[in-house]
């Protein structure tokens, strides 16, 4: 293990209806490092995000992305989305997470967000990776593999919860695909995902064991790599409110606590890997 190597923990504010003051507060009260929040775009939600961030002395990832159908429009969204907290002066980010094209684009056109994105990083010194996320350009393993083979560059956020879905499976038939991601990953979405959907009930169910060791088992090998490199492996607990978070039918209640959820993850990350 290479001493340098450091685990960061960071908090979602999806499903948090208060202040960013009032989430910052709660995110430091509850022990995390640091939060992931999309890029602002309008100048006083930015003041209010940088100064909650240096009140509560909580370190950031950018989440940017775009959501037009028409490449062109979409990839020009997308520049600009990214350009920005890429080259703000402000908050350097630990990362800029990027929930990239459509599912339908082609390979020249996915190319084209990438190509982007590694001349953007290797003008700034940010890592920018990313995500394996449905409808996005990584939405399934056999898909990201193409792109991996051909962009030795690409880098990833690992959110496996969404192949667990979209592949019906916990991926054991696909473990070279799998390997070959792994070995890319410089940020994780700790969500534990099934063969029937992207989240569980409640990661402490005994009736979730095999899926919860299948992701602990990928998420062992990312923190390994890291170790070894002594670089910094950044996590986010990424369990979501409803209809992410499983509801009783007409009242719509959650089935568990969200927040109380996350904060059980990032404990969790914490004794295994710090």
């Amino acid at each position: 293990m290479d001493n340098n190597f450091k685990l960061k923990v960071l908090a979602t504010n999806w499903g948090f209806n208060g202040t960013i003051d009032e989430y910052c507060a709660k995110v430091k009260k509850d022990g995390y490092d640091g939060i992931e929040i999309w890029w602002p775009t309008e100048k006083k939600d930015q003041d209010g995000l940088f100064n909650a961030l240096k009140k509560y002395g909580l370190e950031v990832g950018f989440l940017t992305g775009a959501y037009q159908s028409v490449f062109k429009e979409h990839l020009d969204t997308f520049t600009k989305a990214i350009d920005e907290p890429a080259n703000n002066k402000v908050q350097r980010p630990l990362y800029i997470n990027c929930h990239s094209g459509r599912d339908y684009f082609s390979f020249e056109q996915g190319k084209a967000f990438i190509d982007h994105t590694m001349a953007l990083s290797k003008s700034t010194g940010i890592k920018i990776c990313h995500e394996t996320h449905r409808s996005r350009l990584l939405y399934a393993a056999p898909v990201a593999r193409q792109y991996m083979e051909n962009i030795p560059g690409l880098r990833i956020t690992f959110d496996v919860s969404h192949w667990c879905n979209v592949h019906e499976s916990l991926l054991d038939d696909q473990k070279e695909t799998v390997e070959m991601t792994l070995q890319r990953v410089d940020h994780v979405h700790a969500r534990i995902g099934h063969p029937e959907g992207p989240q569980v009930n409640d990661p402490r169910a005994p009736e979730w064991e095999n899926a919860v060791k299948a992701h602990f088992a990928w998420w062992d090998k990312i923190a390994e790599i890291k170790k070894q490199k002594g670089e910094v492996l950044t996590v986010l607990t990424e369990f979501g409110p409803a209809d992410y978070m499983p509801t009783m039918p007409y009242t719509r209640q959650p089935l568990a606590d969200q927040w109380g959820i996350n904060v059980y993850m990032m404990q969790q990350l914490r004794k295994r890997y710090s």
